[in-house]
């Protein structure tokens, strides 16, 4: 009976564990800009086409989007001056 107890409490650290992992992910500053003026500058850019993702990282959002030509690109926003990096 002991060794059910101690699967079942270590199965449950297992399945909480990443719950706990989730809160710590790192925000956008503050003073960060809007994510919609952010996709507004790629969305001027010459080729757009659509956005196909977003990502959020410490190191900022990285749009990814696809121009007329089929081309894929990424670029890295700088979230306080929504400049590329």
């Amino acid at each position: 009976m002991s060794r059910f107890l101690l699967a079942a409490s270590v199965a449950v650290l297992f399945a909480v564990g990443p719950a706990f992992a989730a809160d710590e992910t790192a925000l956008p500053p503050p003073n960060a800009k809007k994510l919609s003026e952010i996709i507004a500058k790629v969305e001027q850019r010459d080729g757009f086409r659509y956005v196909k993702e977003v990502d959020w990282d410490k190191d900022g959002y990285t749009v990814t989007y696809y121009t007329s030509d089929k081309a894929k690109v990424e670029i890295v926003f700088d979230p306080v001056t929504a400049e590329p990096k």
